[in-house]
């Protein structure tokens, strides 16, 4: 088999196993080329946020391009016993040929509308279902969790320290890349640098200190080592007693007399608010008003704001394993549902999914997810999903409506549309140019200066609404009424 961490990866067998028992059926049953149309959406937002942030297309990308079977692959699934020779032969011969459209990578995204959308051949869509969720769910888990970080530093920098925390290997390196598309500063990560751009940025740990006979050789060695970027962590022994004291001695000692300015120190433990103000004193009145102070020790993004409510002297902060797993809720629930599948006459018909749970009924058809922006200031107003081919004049007043509470209204005047989602692949051929990671960050950025601020609170933030067309809406009544007939 070989070792699975260093060799090349085939991600194909990526999925659940009831997806090859139920293709393996789709040819049993004759229905395997009837085209299908399924949906990536979610449901509600992580931490009760009011918006989350997409990440992991790049990744989606590359998982669809690489997707083949091996005669090793074949011949695993012949032992298991249960599979046709007619299935063998759709894995021998195995051709990518869906049609895949996406929103791009660092749009802010809200809850029940289409953000992946597959067509193609039943036996197709239904194979990629594991590995679009696996990519979709927790990129943008962790995208979404560090833009909560990066709002509550307010223009401080957040690195992403989690890797050793991280749950696993790709944990650690996709979680750095999302939690910089969403605005983080960099990360601790290495290979997440080598390998996907991810700024990676290191000084020194508490073993460093200890290694040496006293704190004063420790910071003397590591500025002699960096003179021009010496940064120290102050909090081995003693912060205010020795760490602070030996890092300006140092400063004065070794660092100035080279033609440098010290970077600046981390404290790692103790009262955050409390060790900053005071270590800010005592560096500024010893001349480095310059040497900027980060934190870490178990942030999160409600530990930051109230540092920085105490008027906590810190200028960057470091955020572990709170980032890398989003602690506080570490699942996405993503989803991924057929919505339309070709019938007798080789049209696209409209499913829906019925249950208990008003939130678990899905949005039939084929649709299109346009975005309301305000002509005057450039604010998102409403998401407005549509089924495909129905026409969005933004040039007219357009009255959108509450999907479930139908009476709550209101007419939009002086908006543009924008579509949302943008062809990925066309037949199985990727027609889609990604971005650099750094044109993705950028692309957040503004996308996020497009939202309000009440939308973006961390609690009871304004429900932004995603509403739908009222032939759409007409569409899944008419299903949920015929479907409880039956």
């Amino acid at each position: 088999m070989g070792n699975y961490l260093t060799r090349e990866r085939n991600l194909t067998l990526l999925t659940d196993y009831y997806e090859y028992t139920m293709i393996n059926g789709y040819f049993h049953a004759g229905i395997q080329d009837k085209i299908a149309v399924f949906d990536v959406f979610f449901r509600r937002v992580p931490e009760n946020g009011g918006f989350a942030i997409y990440a992991g297309l790049q990744q989606v990308i590359e998982l669809i391009n690489g997707l083949s079977f091996t005669e090793e692959d074949i011949e695993y699934f012949r032992k298991k016993g249960c599979f046709s020779e007619e299935f063998f032969e759709f894995l021998r011969n195995f051709k990518f040929c869906c049609d895949v459209w996406s929103i791009k990578e660092g749009t802010p995204i809200f809850p029940n509308e289409p953000i992946i959308t597959v067509r193609g051949p039943l036996e197709q869509v239904q194979m990629v279902e594991t590995m679009l969720l696996v990519t979709f769910n927790f990129e943008t888990l962790i995208a979404t969790k560090a833009s909560r970080l990066v709002r509550s530093a307010q223009g401080r920098a957040i690195v992403e320290f989690g890797s050793r925390r991280a749950q696993g290997y790709d944990g650690a390196m996709l979680g750095a890349r999302a939690a910089y598309i969403a605005g983080c500063a960099g990360t601790a990560c290495t290979i997440s640098d080598r390998m996907m751009g991810v700024p990676a940025s290191g000084t020194m740990a508490h073993s460093w200190v200890q290694a040496f006979d006293n704190e004063y050789e420790a910071f003397k060695a590591y500025a002699e080592t960096y003179p021009d970027n010496c940064c120290l962590l102050v909090d081995t022994y003693n912060v205010l007693k020795s760490g602070v004291p030996n890092a300006i001695k140092v400063f004065n000692e070794v660092v100035l007399p080279r033609g440098f300015r010290p970077k600046s120190i981390r404290l790692d433990s103790g009262d955050l608010a409390y060790l900053s103000k005071k270590a800010r004193k005592m560096l500024d009145e010893a001349g480095f008003p310059d040497v900027k102070i980060m934190a870490s020790n178990s942030l999160d993004e409600y530990i930051i704001r109230d540092l920085l409510l105490q008027d906590a002297k810190l200028d960057s902060f470091g955020v572990g394993e709170n980032l890398i797993t989003s602690k506080n809720e570490p699942v996405f629930g993503g989803v991924y549902k057929l919505v339309a599948i070709e019938n007798e006459k080789g049209e696209l018909e409209p499913k829906i999914k019925l249950s208990e749970t008003a939130q678990k009924i899905t949005t039939p058809g084929f649709k299109e997810l346009y975005r309301f922006y305000g002509r005057d200031n450039g604010k998102a107003l409403a998401d407005y999903i549509v089924l495909a081919g129905e026409e969005v004049d933004d040039t007219k007043p357009i009255t959108i409506f509450d999907p479930n509470d139908i009476w709550k209204k209101k007419t939009l005047t002086n908006f543009r549309a924008e579509k949302l989602q943008v062809p990925i692949f066309q037949k199985g051929v990727q027609c889609y140019t990604s971005p650099t990671l750094e044109e993705i960050r950028h692309y957040c950025a503004e996308q996020m200066d497009t939202l309000w601020d009440e939308i973006k609170r961390f609690e009871y933030p304004h429900t932004y609404y995603v509403d739908l067309s009222q032939k759409l809406w007409d569409t899944k009544q008419r299903l949920m009424e015929e479907m409880n007939e039956q």
